[in-house]
């Protein structure tokens, strides 16, 4: 063998040892059944979404292992994080979380932050829209955020839950076109259903939840989605909606969804649950939900979730400081 042979042959051989060293430490697969936790109790929004990711991963045959849907409902998904966080460096256990994993810390609901966690993926986001009933005399966003700036109490606004998505998405918008929030007059309700019943019974004059609530009622051109938190409009059904910022307003807000999992999960843990939840956003089934749903798909890994949460936890921070809603 010629010493060029023999420098290559070393070489190769280094190279080739060196890669099955990066394989071996990167490769993590889950070695016994998988759970994923949702911190509500069964049938409600983020039952649903969890159940539909897991039925894909079964069906796609994304998991060599078994994986269940564990619920653990109460003080506002708090029990749910909490049991997710009993289970340090271990992946087999991961939870579907939404946007009061930002603000439950903030207005002391529980002591659990994104940082305690190890976010994983973004999923989707459900945003935030604001509803008239049809016979309403208040025609655009623009008119709306007028006439609460010269009197904020002068219209009873309908939210799903003090401080939920609903609430809040509406009250940056409101804050932004200059409109004192802590005056706004809002009717509290146990649902969007609920809230969407009493406008069009004329009980209140807005209503303010995610799309799910209201799209129905608009296909049927009973009420009238004035705006939608959305960075551009959503395709479909709500294409005729203009986004806040359309209208002047510079505000972006959604009821993420996303899965996160314990603390301490390593580097390869991370990854091989961002692959697998890529894998299902990329179903035509995923996709054909989200659109049936008018939610937007923007999936994103770890790293990018980890920065959208901290943008997200100094914006609501700010804003439930001046609601007064922060502990």
């Amino acid at each position: 063998m010629t010493k060029g042979m023999r420098t290559f042959v070393v070489a190769l051989c280094v190279s080739l040892a060196t890669s099955s060293t990066v394989y071996v430490q990167a490769a993590w697969k889950p070695q016994k059944s998988v759970e994923i936790i949702v911190g509500t109790s069964p049938g409600g929004g983020q039952d649903r979404s969890a159940r539909a990711i897991h039925r894909l991963i079964q069906e796609k045959n994304l998991l060599e292992v078994a994986a269940t849907v564990v619920n653990k409902p109460g003080s506002g998904s708090a029990l749910g994080y909490a049991y997710l966080n009993q289970h340090p460096n271990d992946a087999h256990y991961i939870m579907l979380s939404t946007t009061p994993l930002i603000t439950n810390p903030i207005t002391g609901l529980q002591k659990i932050t994104y940082e305690d966690l190890t976010p994983l993926t973004l999923l989707f986001d459900e945003y935030i829209v604001t509803t008239v009933a049809a016979g309403s005399p208040i025609k655009t966003g623009k008119e709306l955020l007028a006439r609460l700036k010269a009197d904020p109490a002068s219209l009873s606004i309908g939210i799903p839950g003090v401080g939920g998505g609903g609430h809040l998405g509406f009250a940056l918008a409101a804050k932004a076109a200059g409109v004192d929030v802590k005056k706004l007059k809002t009717v509290v309700f146990k649902s969007g259903g609920d809230s969407m019943s009493a406008l069009l019974g004329g009980h209140i004059d807005v209503m303010t939840s995610t799309t799910g609530a209201p799209l129905s009622q608009h296909r049927a051109g009973k009420v009238r989605i004035l705006a939608v938190g959305s960075r551009e409009r959503i395709p479909g059904d709500m294409a005729s909606v203009p986004t806040w910022r359309e209208l002047g307003v510079n505000v972006e807000f959604a009821n993420w969804r996303g899965m996160v999992g314990p603390r301490e999960l390593t580097a390869a843990q991370i990854a091989f649950w961002e692959n697998v939840l890529a894998a299902v956003a990329a179903t035509p089934e995923f996709k054909k939900d989200v659109e049936k749903n008018s939610w937007v798909s923007n999936f994103a890994k770890s790293a990018e979730m980890r920065q959208r949460l901290k943008a997200q936890h100094d914006e609501l921070k700010a804003l439930l400081t001046e609601l007064g809603m922060a502990k």
